[in-house]
């Protein structure tokens, strides 16, 4: 219970009364004044409406104040009009009135939008009798969706109407409620699809439930009010159903009692007005009035208005009127009507208005909680609340209590800068309000990278380690820090555990493994985190840390190089839609990670070439390497020969044919000789390996080397000829050899080979005896066979003179009896040719290409015209010649070739005569027929 005596009082209203129009003069208005006899109003729809009793005119009317005060009326009853009730929510007026002396009061239903004569339309009208016995209406209320409407009556009987109140044909009215005590007040609560009726007499107070069958009901208190003293909350109060007794104002839920407060005095009006309570009351000065007939007060009675702010609990307004009729809400103010017939309107003042006329006075009385309170309940912007709070905060701060100016403090987060209070709590005596300031600050998310740090060192210096596992370990959704720097701050505190669990869990990877690495030393931890992460980040960071890595688990490390680089994927369930098929890093990027670390590196190059054939170069070159170093270095026989074949086995492979030189360069370094071997081999390099024989002094290698590649380099005997010529050693068996190979290959002129040998001291006579005698003979035999072949043809170029010099001077006589195409005999016409074949002249015709040539002969014939161009071509082919010079065995036979073809004479070929034949032409001919007739008698 809460005693209105201790509430402060505030005047946020301003009073005026309501004076007409100014006319055209502009003199002073005057007070606006009502028509006389007014006994009931109420307020909707945009006009204020009052109901008069029987006026001198005889008739009982209705009245309608707009805002512009230019009143109308209509006549609604012939007696008076006891109750009216305006829709708020619809143009519907309820009116209860009498027509005839007696009680027989009538309900009528108004529909203000629709016309009858000029009238609104009356569109029901029905007896408000509870039964067949009459009696006097007390109170009436309307439910705004139409469908419900409930009469209350002195008697105690309430009679309830429901369906649509506007027509009889759809409505059904009968009585819920009787009593033996007059009803005052009804009223309709609505919650959701819950409909509730409060019904109030002057004992008791119940609640029926008008959405359930039979209307169940309860029974609230065992106490009453007097009329027009109870009224239905808004939202803000829960719509609770507000009942004022002389003692106390009490509020009801529809199942139970709520809160009450103490407002003395014999309450004679009591409305709801937007989050206010109205009571007209009793001024206690004046004689007390009946309690029923608390509207029954003489006219020089003073009454007085109070407005209450249940919520903040205090007085808003207070004001003394001279004998009140009603006050009604319209227009946003409220207007209260007095027995003289006068309007007063209370006008709310602004909140800023009502805030800065509070402000002092609660400020200076330290009253900061009521100053919150007004100004959320008048719905203060954010900045104006903010400053009530700094300025409570400051002053509970000069007083000493730091923890409650703390929560002030932070209440003004978001609009006071965090500065302003992060100074004044820097003591280390008050680091725990600033961990609280700073930790709000966090969950608003308004803290910056220096706020995070100063948090949490605020945690580490007050060794709380549940604040900070608290803070840290927040949901991804609830995270309002720097990540990065909280890292930061916690790896700087030493609190390593707690910045590998922030780094995990927000996937900082790169800080996860640093201290790790660098401060935990946790190596295998590290090391298997790095399996988890995606290709990418797995591949930078073993780049970065393989090394560290590779130091202390060399093992684990070489293993998780070679998933990387064949078929990643990461480990623990971490695989995204992307990663259904494995990845593979370029594996000789890796190989700086195994510095200092061969074995691995080994292991890790074989294990890549054997599952990945297609590895980069550089791995392949980086395993001949190590395999040659280990070879090199490796005294065990048996393992150096294992070592051996592994080495070679890796040149065979063919993976060096790029990089020939660099794996030349390598064997050679390591003395490798079988690897020098055969990569001269592969390069075709035959005389490096001669040389490379030669230097070692194996002449048995030398001459094999001659006999394998001498055929593809002929140069390699004469090289080997001169190497055992310089030898001063007994090398007659190797000079033998050598020599037997250039008589059989006719490789060197004898003279040369002489000069050759002739630098060796050992090498006698009877060591080049045999070559010679056979050199000798085999050119004797040449010669016989040069000087057979000269005469044949010197003979055959006599006769073939003699047959020319036959064909200029005696006639030709053509014996032939068959034709050398057919071989039947011959018959006219046929046709002959010089050189003794004859034809049929249509034979002749049939298989002849030229009218001038024998076919028979013409085959043979172009195949020494073809050789006579071919040699006319080739007259001027100078690097053809000086190349096969240089390249042949025996320069003089193709000398001997070109002077053949007349390649250093001047020939003129005459293929066709003219009609007019000259001496010249005439032994043009003869040539051409001379080396025709030689070709074909060869």
């Amino acid at each position: 219970m809460a005693a209105y005596l201790q509430w402060r009082r505030f005047v946020f209203f301003d009073r005026e009364t309501v004076r007409e129009p100014s006319g055209p003069d502009g003199a002073g208005a005057k007070p606006f004044a009502l028509p006389p006899g007014i006994a009931v109003c109420d307020s909707g729809r945009g006009s204020l409406v009052f109901g008069d009793i029987l006026c001198g005119a005889g008739r009982c009317q209705i009245w309608f104040l707009p805002r512009s005060l230019q009143l109308s009326s209509f006549q609604a009853y012939k007696l008076r009009v006891t109750h009216l009730y305006q829709l708020k929510q619809h143009s519907i007026l309820v009116s209860i009135g009498e027509d005839e002396e007696g009680i027989n009061p009538l309900v009528k239903v108004w529909n203000l939008e629709k016309r009858d004569g000029g009238n609104p339309l009356c569109t029901r009208i029905f007896p408000a009798i509870p039964g067949n016995k009459p009696t006097v209406v007390s109170c009436l209320t309307v439910h705004e969706n139409l469908n419900f409407m409930a009469i209350g009556f002195a008697d105690g009987s309430v009679v309830l109407t429901k369906g649509d109140i506007t027509r009889d044909r759809h409505s059904k009215t009968q009585i819920l409620h009787e009593g033996s005590y007059p009803v005052t007040g009804l009223a309709f609560r609505q919650s959701g699809k819950t409909t509730h009726l409060f019904v109030v007499t002057t004992e008791n107070i119940q609640s029926y439930m008008l959405s359930v069958k039979d209307y169940p009901h309860l029974e609230l208190d065992t106490h009453g009010c007097g009329l027009r003293c109870s009224s239905l909350s808004d939202p803000s109060q829960d719509l609770q159903f507000i009942v004022a007794g002389n003692e106390c104002v009490y509020l009801y839920q529809p199942d139970e009692r709520g809160p009450c407060f103490a407002f003395e005095g014999q309450k004679l009006i009591v409305h709801w007005y937007r989050g206010y309570l109205i009571i007209v009351s009793k001024d206690r000065k004046t004689s007390p009035k009946s309690e029923f007939a608390g509207n029954e007060a003489q006219s020089s009675d003073k009454q007085v208005l109070n407005i209450y702010d249940l919520c903040n609990k205090f007085i808003a307004y207070s004001s003394i009127f001279d004998d009140i009729v009603d006050v009604l809400a319209e227009w946003g103010s409220l207007y209260v009507l007095t027995r003289d017939g006068k309007i007063h309107v209370l006008q709310e003042k602004d909140t800023q208005t009502k805030l800065e006329a509070c402000k002092f006075m609660l400020f200076r009385k330290n009253l900061f909680e009521m100053a919150i309170n007004l100004a959320k309940s008048h719905h203060l912007d954010s900045d104006g609340l903010s400053e009530i709070f700094r300025q409570y905060g400051d002053h509970l701060y000069n007083k000493g209590n730091h923890d409650g100016a703390i929560q002030q403090y932070i209440r003004t987060i978001g609009k006071l800068e965090p500065s302003y209070v992060i100074r004044k709590f820097l003591d280390a005596q008050r680091i725990h309000n600033l961990t609280a300031y700073l930790q709000m600050l966090h969950l608003q998310s308004l803290a910056n990278a220096d706020h995070t740090t100063l948090l949490l060192n605020c945690y580490t210096k007050l060794k709380d380690s549940s604040k900070l596992e608290e803070f840290i370990k927040t949901s991804e959704s609830e995270v309002h820090f720097d990540v990065e720097t909280a890292i930061k701050v916690l790896r700087q505190a030493g609190y390593y555990s707690h910045a590998v669990y922030l780094a995990e869990k927000h996937e900082h990877h790169e800080w996860y493994l640093k201290i790790q690495l660098e401060d935990i030393k946790n190596y295998q931890e590290a090391l298997h985190y790095i399996g988890k992460l995606p290709f990418e980040q797995a591949e930078s960071n073993m780049k970065r840390y393989g090394k560290i890595l590779m130091h202390h688990v060399p093992n684990e490390t070489t293993e998780l190089l070679k998933i990387l680089c064949t078929d990643y994927r990461p480990s623990g369930g971490n695989e995204g839609p992307g990663m259904l098929e494995g990845k593979k890093a370029n594996s000789e990027e890796f190989i700086p990670v195994f510095a200092n670390n061969s074995r691995e590196l080994k292991a890790f190059l074989e294990h890549m070439t054997e599952v990945q054939a297609d590895s980069p170069q550089g791995v392949y070159d980086t395993l001949l390497e190590l395999r040659l170093q280990n070879w090199a270095h490796e005294q065990d026989e048996q393992i150096k020969e294992k070592l051996h074949n592994e080495a070679l086995t890796l040149l065979k492979s063919g993976r060096f044919k790029t990089v020939f030189d660099k794996a030349l360069v390598l064997c050679q370094m390591h003395n490798f000789k079988d690897g020098v071997l055969y990569l001269y081999e592969q390069g075709k390099l035959f005389q490096q390996i001669m040389h490379y024989h030669m230097q070692n002094e194996q002449y048995k290698k030398v001459i094999e080397v001659c006999e394998l590649y001498g055929d593809q380099e002929a140069c390699l005997w004469e090289q080997a000829l001169s190497y055992f010529a310089r030898k001063e050693e007994n090398c007659k068996e190797y000079i033998a050899a050598v020599l037997k190979h250039i008589e059989n290959k006719n490789l060197m002129p004898p003279l040369l080979v002489v000069q050759t040998l002739a630098h060796n001291s050992t090498a006698t006579l009877s060591v080049i005896k045999d070559y010679l005698v056979n050199k000798l003979q085999k050119q004797s035999h040449q010669i016989e066979q040069d000087e057979q072949r000269i005469q044949k043809y010197r003979e055959e170029t006599t006769r073939i003179r003699l047959e020319i010099e036959e064909l200029k001077a005696s006639p030709k006589i053509f014996q032939k009896t068959k034709c050398s195409i057919c071989t039947s005999a011959l018959e006219l016409p046929s046709v002959h040719f010089l050189c003794g074949h004859s034809f049929h002249q249509h034979c002749f015709e049939s298989y002849s290409e030229s009218d001038s040539e024998c076919p028979t002969c013409m085959p043979e014939n172009r195949k020494v015209m073809d050789m006579i161009r071919a040699q006319e071509q080739k007259r001027d082919l100078h690097d053809q010649f000086q190349h096969q010079l240089k390249c042949s065995n025996d320069g003089f036979s193709v000398v001997a070739d070109y002077f053949g073809r007349g390649v250093f004479n001047k020939l003129t070929l005459i293929t066709d005569l003219p009609s007019g034949k000259t001496a010249t032409t005439i032994e043009a001919g003869l040539q051409r027929e001379l080396l025709i007739h030689t070709k074909r008698s060869t």
